[in-house]
């Protein structure tokens, strides 16, 4: 299964492309016939893919994998990579030569050309693909994913791919959520993995948890959630995500498990809707994608978020999109920004907790208290010691 950020493979000797890393490569215009595709398993059935690719492949949309780095000569990749930025993560020593290095992100790029096989990919490494989670904040305080976002939106992308999250970005940062804000202005969407930890974990997980970002969680066959994605309330849409074929860098390809495959077949189908309507708002993208999921039964939950996509019908409705104010409103409140009962006040706090308060005063008191006596007694025996 795939965990954490979140394949755990292992993978044999990449390209030779170490000295080439820190610069921004082209490797061409992406040509969906210079390379095969993927085999198809059950998620292109479940997603409706073969009838959305009778109206676009995703020709003309460019999406940005964010991700552990890629092996552009895979089969499944070769003449498709249009671009392979810098290295943001580079504080492991790896290169793509190394065999801990590309094996998740060459997994996800296959995915989004599965759903969107003509879409012009460019990619840059933001994470490693070991088995232990660090947490890589640089000494200028801009984390690499917060740098491969802002990449990513100078060079042209139109959607952004994140199969990341958990452990490794489970804190709220503020040059990533920045970031996320920038590219959601420039018109940029920004897909996330829900994350792999079931119901256990559900204190916070970034990015998905970021107001601007599409948070996907991952479905099985049938279309119920995985056992392993994770449940929260901002989930947003769901994908296939259990035994997905996926491009496996040391050739061929493997099945893999987790939200990671997930977010990688919905960027794919957001890069669909986008070569449909390229005048789509992120705000259109995420409402489309909601509007026309196979919705759970009693509607919105935080297991599937608005139900499982369907690419064809989403394909459809970006033709004709709904309109969605996102413009800012001004304030229409009085002294009081919470309508009654609540009654708050714009430039006050609600009363402390006393009763915490209290509890925590009193242990500290008794605590001296008995620091103090302890003193004295021994203070008395050094006097009667000396008399």
């Amino acid at each position: 299964m795939d965990s954490g950020r979140f394949v755990r493979t292992t993978a044999v000797t990449g390209t030779a492309l170490a000295s080439l890393l820190g610069t921004a490569l082209s490797w061409g215009a992406p040509t969906a016939a210079a390379a095969e595709n993927a085999p198809s398993g059950w998620e292109s059935a479940a997603l409706g893919l073969p009838a959305a690719h009778r109206t676009t492949q995703g020709a003309g949309v460019t999406v940005a994998v964010l991700d552990s780095g890629i092996d552009p000569e895979h089969p499944a990749l070769k003449g498709r990579v249009a671009k392979i930025g810098p290295d943001f993560y580079n504080s492991d020593g790896l290169g793509p030569g190394d065999e801990d290095y590309g094996v998740h992100g060459t997994a996800m790029v296959s995915g989004v050309l599965k759903a969107a096989p003509k879409a012009t990919i460019i990619t840059a490494r933001v994470i490693d693909d070991s088995e232990e989670e660090k947490l890589e904040r640089l000494k200028d305080g801009v984390s690499p994913l917060a740098k491969g976002i802002d990449y990513a939106v100078a060079n042209g992308a139109d959607v952004i791919s994140l199969s990341l999250g958990g452990g490794m970005f489970s804190d709220l940062d503020g040059s990533e959520l920045g970031a996320m804000s920038r590219a959601v202005h420039k018109g940029v969407t920004v897909l996330a993995a829900a994350g792999n930890s079931g119901d256990e974990l559900n204190d916070g997980n970034f990015p998905a948890g970021y107001p601007t970002v599409i948070s996907v969680a991952a479905t099985q066959p049938g279309g119920s959630r995985a056992g392993f994605s994770t449940v929260r309330t901002h989930n947003t849409i769901a994908a296939p995500g259990v035994d997905i074929t996926s491009a496996r860098k040391s050739g061929g390809y493997h099945k893999v498990s987790g939200t990671s495959p997930a977010t990688a077949l919905a960027a794919g189908v957001t890069a669909l809707m986008l070569a449909e309507n390229p005048d789509l708002t992120p705000a259109q993208t995420r409402a489309i994608l909601m509007r026309t999921a196979h919705a759970p039964e009693g509607g919105h939950d935080p297991l599937v978020g608005a139900g499982r996509i369907d690419a064809a019908a989403a394909v459809r409705e970006a033709a004709d999109p709904p309109r969605v104010d996102t413009a800012p409103k001004p304030y229409q409140g009085g002294k009081e920004h919470f309508a009654s009962p609540t009654g708050t006040s714009r430039i006050s706090h609600p009363p402390i907790e006393r009763d915490l308060l209290n509890i925590g005063l009193g242990a500290a008191g008794g605590g001296l208290l008995f620091v103090v006596v302890g003193l004295l007694l021994a203070l008395r025996k050094r006097q009667r010691a000396t008399a």
